[in-house]
């Protein structure tokens, strides 16, 4: 794939569907957006629950999971030509009322999809145990459990799958019969490898270890961990299995959950975006180039309040480098932002989305600048949306 023209050949040849290519700075023209619903998903006011997309690939193809009205987690498949397919990886616990099945009561809360239209994510089986899933282009699922997971009854520990890139390189976590969080990579051939970031916490608590976020093609990762001082810092990965651990600028160092340095994207040049809290526990965005220089941004009109869920919230980056996520103005409305390569932003707000503390919230973006995510109506459900440039 070239960087200035997107140009986009097999890898969208499954679907059948070739986006028009975008200049990488043609961010502010108009575009379309497109709000959909999962076939089955819960319409109940004010349960919060609904339809999430999650990953979106370049062909157009969106994943993520929805709640049925018996509050059954599935996931979903949504083509480019907007069919849709349900996901219910084989084992599932299907217990009614009790938030069983696809991608429920995950660390890493995620379904991703590559090019060639290969799909990650985890379940929740009978016991209460989480396990991955790799479901190929035919539909034909493989359960993933990485070694050392714990297998315990009622714990709802187990094999978290974060992201795959286009080769099958699956990233994620999983937690081990001592409660303690580790990463892994699983390659295209089944083999399993586990890692710890150096200076991880071997604290066993909720959210403390080493937590993968995304993997390149190149097989380098993003993610973070947490210290022995209860800060989050950020890491890369690279192929070879060489660690940097990165803090970024300005980021606090407050002993105190949600303080640090959090990544949640790697693009196939090895750039990263995520967020930071700074001293003042305002949260910022944050780009890392691939040769480690920093920039730390805010989107027009995020509230600079001190508390959580306010500021600006990085999710994805493509490979040009467009970046997209929320951030939360003053009054604590949810807003979409992109910021182009070149660093000027678009802000938007998907038809019917609702605040304060609700609104639109962007997941992933493609090659093209497409984007998807979820937003949230005046009467508390969650519908997914898609944004053409």
């Amino acid at each position: 794939m070239k960087l200035g023209t997107l140009t986009l050949l097999a890898t969208v040849i499954s679907f059948g569907v070739v986006p028009i290519p975008v200049r990488p700075d043609a961010q502010n023209a108009s575009s379309a957006i497109i709000t959909f619903d999962a076939p089955g998903a819960i319409s109940a006011a004010g349960s919060f629950d609904g339809t999430f997309p999650k990953s979106i690939n370049d062909a157009g193809a969106v994943t993520g999971h929805y709640l049925d009205a018996n509050t059954l987690y599935h996931g979903f498949l949504r083509t480019p030509g907007g069919e849709f397919i349900t996901l219910d990886a084989p084992g599932m616990g299907t217990s009614v009322g009790f938030r069983f099945g696809a991608f429920a009561n995950s660390i890493n809360s995620s379904i991703n999809i590559n090019n060639r239209g290969t799909i990650t994510g985890n379940y929740i089986d009978a016991n209460h145990v989480s396990h991955g899933f790799l479901r190929n282009p035919g539909g034909g699922f493989i359960t993933l459990d990485a070694p050392g997971a714990s297998s315990a009854a009622g714990s709802f520990d187990g094999t978290f799958p974060s992201s795959i890139n286009n080769g099958g390189t699956i990233s994620g976590n999983y937690i081990d019969s001592k409660e303690l969080i580790h990463g892994f990579l699983r390659s295209p051939g089944g083999e399993f490898t586990t890692f710890d970031a150096p200076g991880a916490s071997s604290v066993a608590a909720a959210g403390y270890g080493t937590l993968p976020q995304s993997i390149n093609d190149a097989g380098a990762v993003t993610g973070h961990y947490t210290d022995a001082h209860n800060v989050a810092r950020g890491f890369a990965r690279g192929p070879s299995g060489k660690f940097t651990t990165f803090d970024a600028p300005g980021a606090g160092s407050v002993t105190a959950f949600g303080y640090g340095t959090f990544p949640k994207g790697i693009n196939a040049a090895g750039a990263i975006t995520g967020h930071h809290t700074d001293t003042h526990g305002v949260i910022r965005g944050f780009l890392r180039s691939p040769s480690g220089e920093f920039t730390t941004f805010d989107a027009p009109g995020a509230g600079s309040v001190a508390a959580f869920g306010y500021g600006t919230f990085p999710e994805s980056i493509n490979d040009v480098g467009a970046i997209t996520g929320h951030y939360a103005d003053e009054h604590g409305v949810i807003h979409g932002f992109l910021r182009s390569p070149s660093g000027k932003f678009t802000t938007f707000d998907v038809p019917g989305a609702a605040g304060p503390g609700w609104g639109t919230f962007p997941d992933s973006i493609n090659a093209a600048g497409a984007i998807t995510g979820h937003y949230t109506d005046a009467v508390g459900m969650n519908h997914g949306f898609l944004r053409i440039p």
